[in-house]
């Protein structure tokens, strides 16, 4: 059973009500953000009420801003009157009529449909010493009152406001298919046959905290040796608003002992599971967003339907499997290389089972 999110404002005159603070992604469409502002007209003094959504990247924190600087880039916003309202009555979901019952006939609704090519809500890890709100992607709903929507001259007071964060969420697929493959044939100085290497995933869609399978097959022609297998995760952290710069940062790396002598072949299949518990001191590492203090994981892959470009943050992985070969003798360390091949793989939560209505647990914040 959900509880009722509220908010309200410093002087007490409007109030934000929300049914829940988590809203889907479901790649071509993206759950309708629906709410209740309740109004008291007494302390309005003629002033109208207004609520928006957006969607915004922030790249800096509140306590850095000495200059009047803005470290936030609104990537979409979308605001509405609520009072006095302007058009009629549309058809009204559940939760929404749950949420006017509980307000009273004070309540004022309000709905917003997010475009589908929108990031997820996401948070980049802060250093050790770091302070303030951290980097990333939020989402804000925000209530005031003012004489209009969006004049540039009119100074809106913070006891005239009241706001709530909420989260843009994507799950796991309910269909998995089978995992990326790749191989690659190698040739090395002194050898005149390859080492060839082909590795494969054994489904493309891992859940967090679950181990990924990797299944490594070796046809190693040469006269040298594999000496190990590296197998590890890198995260790959797309950041794109004026340009696009791509990050990346292993989030997960175990070596093997397992040799392949000359002339032989090798098959096994091996198991790395990332998890955050072992990245908590990598800043800049993306994670999913979250609302207060709440436990976190790895950041979920970002699926899309890619006709729109995406701004904001965008999310993926890759498998990496590192051959370490050498000759052996005087020669071994510098005739050594390395054969190398990359599996794309999807990292998200399961969908979670479907949640009752709302109930009247009201809670502040």
């Amino acid at each position: 059973m959900s509880k009722v999110f509220k908010k309200t404002s410093g002087n007490g005159t409007i109030a934000l009500y929300l049914g829940k603070r988590d809203f889907v992604d479901n790649v071509d469409s993206v759950e309708i953000v629906e709410g209740v502002v309740k109004v008291d007209p007494s302390g309005l003094n003629n002033r109208k009420v207004y609520v928006y959504l957006a969607c915004a990247f922030r790249y800096g924190s509140d306590d850095l801003d000495v200059i009047g600087l803005t470290f936030r880039r609104d990537i979409w916003l979308h605001r509405i009157q609520v009072y006095p309202p302007t058009g009629g009555s549309e058809a009204k979901s559940p939760m929404m009529e749950s949420l006017l019952k509980k307000v009273g006939e004070q309540g004022h609704a309000f709905s917003f449909q997010m475009p589908p090519n929108l990031p997820c809500s996401v948070s980049l890890q802060p250093g050790l010493n770091d302070s303030g709100k951290a980097c990333g992607v939020d989402f804000e709903i925000k209530a005031y009152i003012a004489n209009a929507p969006d004049n540039p001259d009119e100074v809106i007071q913070k006891k005239d406001t009241c706001r709530l964060m909420i989260r843009k969420i994507q799950f796991a697929p309910a269909n998995n298919k089978a995992g990326a493959k790749a191989d690659l044939s190698k040739q090395f100085m002194m050898s005149d046959k390859p080492v060839h290497l082909e590795a494969s995933l054994e489904k493309e869609v891992y859940y967090h905290g679950d181990p990924i399978t990797v299944k490594v097959q070796i046809n190693n022609e040469t006269n040298k040796t594999v000496k190990k297998i590296k197998i590890s995760v890198n995260q790959l952290t797309s950041v794109v608003l004026y340009s696009s710069d791509t990050y990346v940062k292993e989030v997960c790396a175990q070596e093997f002992g397992e040799t392949v002598n000359a002339i032989s072949t090798f098959e096994k299949s091996f198991q790395v599971t990332p998890l955050l518990a072992n990245n908590k001191e990598k800043r800049g590492l993306a994670v999913d967003g979250r609302l207060k203090d709440q436990d976190t994981n790895l950041a979920s892959t970002t699926l899309s339907q890619g006709e729109k470009e995406m701004q904001g943050i965008i999310i993926s992985y890759k498998v990496k499997v590192t051959l370490t070969v050498s000759s052996g003798g005087l020669l071994g360390g510098l005739t050594g290389r390395d054969v190398v091949v990359e599996l794309p793989v999807t990292l998200m939560s399961p969908k979670p089972a479907e949640v009752s209505d709302i109930t009247v647990n009201t809670t502040d914040g």
